[in-house]
C-alpha cells in the first residue's frame, strides 16, 4: 500500500479543457513549498497534445503573466454560468436588486440598457 493518493483523473474522466476556457489553476510548486498566492484564475491560451498522449497547458492568468506547461490535474474549469448566475438570477422587479449585485453584473446590465434603448447608427459614408 501506498502513502500517496491517487490523483484525480484516476478515479474518473480525465477533463479537457479547451483554447479560451476559463480555469482555476494551482500552481504545484508553490503549494506545497507553502508560498501564498498559488491558486489563481487563468484563460487557456494554448493546448499542446504530445504524441506521448500528454497534454499540457499554457495559460493567460488574468493578473497578468504566463504559466507554461501547466498539468490539467491542477486546473478547475470555471463554467459560464457560474460567472453569470449573479445576473442569471437577480430579482429585478425588488427594491433591493441592486445591492444583491456585483458591480460587474450592474455594468453588463446597464451596457445592455444603454444598447437596447437607442436607435442603432449606420456607418458614416464618404
Amino acid at each position: 500500500m501506498h502513502a500517496f493518493s491517487e490523483p484525480a483523473t484516476a478515479k474518473g474522466k480525465a477533463v479537457s479543457f479547451q483554447r479560451d476556457d476559463f480555469v482555476l489553476y494551482r500552481d504545484p510548486e508553490r503549494f506545497w513549498r507553502g508560498e501564498p498566492n498559488h491558486t489563481f484564475v487563468c484563460r487557456v491560451s494554448r493546448v499542446n497534445t504530445y504524441v506521448s498522449g500528454g497534454v499540457r497547458y499554457a495559460l493567460l492568468p488574468v493578473q497578468g503573466g504566463f504559466v507554461n506547461d501547466a498539468q490539467g490535474e491542477y486546473m478547475r474549469l470555471l463554467p459560464p454560468a457560474d460567472a453569470m448566475r449573479d445576473i442569471d438570477t437577480a430579482p429585478l422587479n425588488t427594491a433591493g436588486a441592486a445591492d444583491e449585485m456585483t458591480a460587474a453584473a450592474m455594468a453588463w446590465l446597464t451596457q445592455q440598457h444603454q444598447t437596447a434603448n437607442r436607435r442603432p447608427e449606420l456607418p458614416a459614408s464618404d
